[in-house]
């Protein structure tokens, strides 16, 4: 493999912390909620673990069902999540340069959905800033108060001294400080 454009570099980050995290889970975790409206959770885990797939099939040109959540046993997230970030990263590794910054979006929803797990299970890593800020800058370039239903929330005011995390949560409709 060659090396990798930036974005899909940092998509590969958001990944590997992404699996981390998933592997900071215990069975207690599973019915806490979450940011992301009224999903538990094991709701996001189930998410989580199908995205790396589904964006894989999205970039094939294929169908996706977001609402489809893989059979996997508990404890056993972030192998099957690895096999399909891997995959979806060597999916990026084939394409042309010029298509690479679409790897952003991926990044900025991995992203979130990794503050999610870990904000709603009050379990803490350290997170790479790159990913939130190049998914900020995908997220600032398309989301609009108008586009916002369903998947995002309005924006929440953070501070300028905010962390890159919390400005990319704050964007997609979390409040970092709740």
């Amino acid at each position: 493999m060659s090396e990798l454009p930036r974005p899909v570099l940092v998509l590969s980050r958001a990944l590997d912390q992404a699996r981390a995290a998933l592997t900071t889970l215990d069975a207690a975790d599973l019915d806490l909620p979450t940011h992301c409206g009224d999903w538990s959770v094991r709701d996001l885990v189930g998410h989580l673990v199908a995205s790396p797939g589904n964006f894989l099939l999205m970039g094939r040109g294929e169908e996706v069902d977001w609402d489809a959540v893989p059979d996997v046993a508990e404890g056993q997230w972030a192998a099957y999540f690895k096999a399909d970030a891997d995959r979806l990263v060597e999916h990026w590794s084939l394409r042309p340069q010029e298509e690479a910054g679409m790897a952003d979006m991926q990044s900025a929803e991995i992203g979130v959905h990794t503050w999610d797990l870990l904000h709603a299970t009050g379990h803490s890593m350290p997170l790479d800033p790159e990913v939130a800020e190049r998914g900020l800058a995908f997220l600032q370039q398309g989301l609009t108060d108008e586009n916002r239903s369903g998947a995002f929330g309005p924006a929440v005011e953070v501070g300028e001294d905010a962390t890159p995390y919390d400005r990319l949560v704050a964007f997609a409709g979390r409040d970092p400080r709740a």
